[in-house]
């Protein structure tokens, strides 16, 4: 048996609101809610709910014969969470039934491959994490955004532990070979490769109801034909394409759900091919031979390259300055900054500013929602500037020293006020408390209210306060109720400022008071 692996890619972007100069440094919030709840939820009712619901009921149809892949970005899955949590619900049923593989990628969509091999793989973990966490599943298959691969990639993942891996079936990259085999790595023949045909693809995803095709209209029994008349030797089809193909990009009156109901049943009873998940193809299957490939590629238009995202000034100086930051990121641990960072590095952004405007032109223009692509560098750059503010001021090394020394400083100042304090007590004692003798403070407690009364009227609060500082019960209860009223006002008040000093000076100015209270109370 001839295997077709049926790929779904499925993601959207947090699009930016217009940001404007003026609002760097006062609105930190960058995204516009309202277009990212209308878009998720649209979507979702024309294609996601729809075409999960045609997918299951081919599962229960064809059984084992029926398989699928989808590789879901984690900025979709939040989206989904948020906006639409019915997707999400429509995809565990999906998951349930064991025909479906969900793949892993960069958690953000993201170009990350591209810059940085440490946050390459920090995404890669987080959305393997991610689809684990909704679809009980563990991904052991990769696509990278994009389909973006070269050998050096392939190295990289490889080490993060997967062996297969997706990616475009590039004419300047197979020559003469054709994508209807397994492959693999050239340098790790462990790593297997699994190449886009991109023929039959687009056949589906763009041409489908393009009445200028010289094939419109593409019918089940033709494309079953196509899949037929190739060689028997070949023996894998690949069908990646965007999940929004079904409802979006080709809406329901074109009859594109009737045409995904119908083709497995036509082509599982008119040829040998059997609709086959990733992870089985690459044990079923043998791989042909290496797959060379030096430069990166990617699924995106005529050229299959990375001038979709990196192929003029605009993009690369953006892409410059987001990956410019990544370290001071690393180190904010700060939830906030940590979501701002995944949610700007979706390719989305860059992909807005492509000016290429030849080839491929309706199809940048049909996805960007910005007027041009000078618009969407300028939104993004103003929101890019406000971001890294906020990422140098919560990225400061933390000066242990300066702190130090403040502390320092401040235990100094409150023990100089404790000893000041301690001093004017000690003086006013002195001067007033010559009638007394030979007394401590908890001897306080043996005086008669008179006597009390009339120590109370020889003190100020001040120096009462200091003293009642560290008195016992005993003694509090004793002073306290023979203060009056305005005595006690005034005692709460300078006891409340007593708090904050240290306990340390306190115990040293109580020792000096008690040995001045021996010498100077009188019997």
């Amino acid at each position: 048996m001839r295997s077709i692996c049926f790929y779904f890619q499925v993601h959207q972007p947090f699009r930016l609101k217009t940001y404007r100069f003026f609002d760097m440094g006062v609105d930190h919030h960058y995204y516009d809610e309202f277009q990212n709840r209308t878009i998720v939820q649209r979507i979702a009712e024309k294609c996601y709910i729809p075409a999960n619901k045609v997918l299951l009921g081919l599962i229960k149809k064809h059984g084992k014969s029926f398989n699928v892949a989808f590789s879901i970005s984690g900025l979709a899955l939040e989206q989904f969470e948020k906006y639409a949590p019915q997707v999400i619900d429509s995809f565990k049923t999906l998951a349930a039934s064991g025909n479906v593989e969900f793949l892993t990628e960069t958690y953000a969509h993201s170009l990350a491959s591209m810059a940085s091999k440490e946050e390459f793989k920090r995404q890669v973990e987080l959305h393997s994490k991610k689809i684990e966490e909704l679809f009980g599943q563990k991904p052991v298959t990769f696509r990278n955004t994009e389909l973006i691969y070269s050998d050096e990639i392939g190295e990289q993942v490889a080490e993060m532990g997967y062996d297969t891996i997706l990616t475009e079936g590039a004419k300047h990259v197979l020559g003469w070979k054709s994508p209807n085999y397994l492959y693999h790595h050239p340098t790790n023949p462990q790593v297997k490769v699994m190449l886009k045909n991109y023929r039959l693809s687009d056949d589906i995803a763009f041409r489908f109801s393009d009445q200028g095709w010289s094939e419109w209209p593409l019918t089940v029994d033709k494309f079953t034909k196509w899949l037929k008349d190739i060689d028997k030797k070949q023996n894998l089809v690949n069908l990646f394409m965007d999940y929004e193909t079904f409802g979006e990009h080709q809406w329901k009156d074109t009859g594109i759900f009737d045409f995904l109901k119908a083709l497995p049943g036509k082509v599982l009873s008119k040829t040998d091919f059997v609709f086959s998940k990733p992870k089985d193809v690459v044990r079923e299957l043998e791989a042909v031979n290496a797959v060379n490939i030096p430069n990166p590629i990617s699924w995106a238009d005529e050229e299959r390259d990375l001038t979709a995202w990196l192929g003029n000034d605009m993009q690369d100086e953006a892409f410059e300055k987001l990956y410019s930051i990544e370290e001071k990121v690393r180190s904010c641990n700060d939830e906030e900054i940590l979501m701002n960072w995944n949610y700007l590095q979706a390719s989305d952004h860059f992909y807005y500013m492509c000016t290429k405007w030849f080839s491929d032109g309706d199809v940048h223009r049909y996805f960007n929602p910005y007027p041009s692509p000078y618009e969407a560098f300028i939104n993004y750059m103003n929101v890019l500037s406000d971001f890294m503010i906020q990422v140098d001021e919560k990225s400061k090394p933390i000066d242990f020293d300066s702190i130090k020394d403040k502390a320092k400083d401040f235990a100094d100042a409150a023990s100089e006020k404790a000893k000041g304090a301690g001093k004017k007590a000690k003086n006013k004692a002195e001067e007033k408390w010559d009638d007394v003798k030979g007394y401590s403070l908890d001897d306080i407690a043996k005086l008669s209210n008179e006597k009390i009364k009339k120590l109370i009227q020889k003190v100020d609060m001040e120096e009462l306060s200091h003293v009642m500082k560290d008195a016992t019960d005993e003694v509090r209860n004793k002073i306290i109720p023979n203060l009056t009223k305005t005595a006690k006002n005034q005692y709460d008040k300078l006891e409340e400022e007593i708090r904050k000093v240290k306990k340390s000076d306190l115990k040293e100015y109580k020792d000096k008071i008690e040995k001045e209270l021996k010498n100077l109370w009188k019997k």
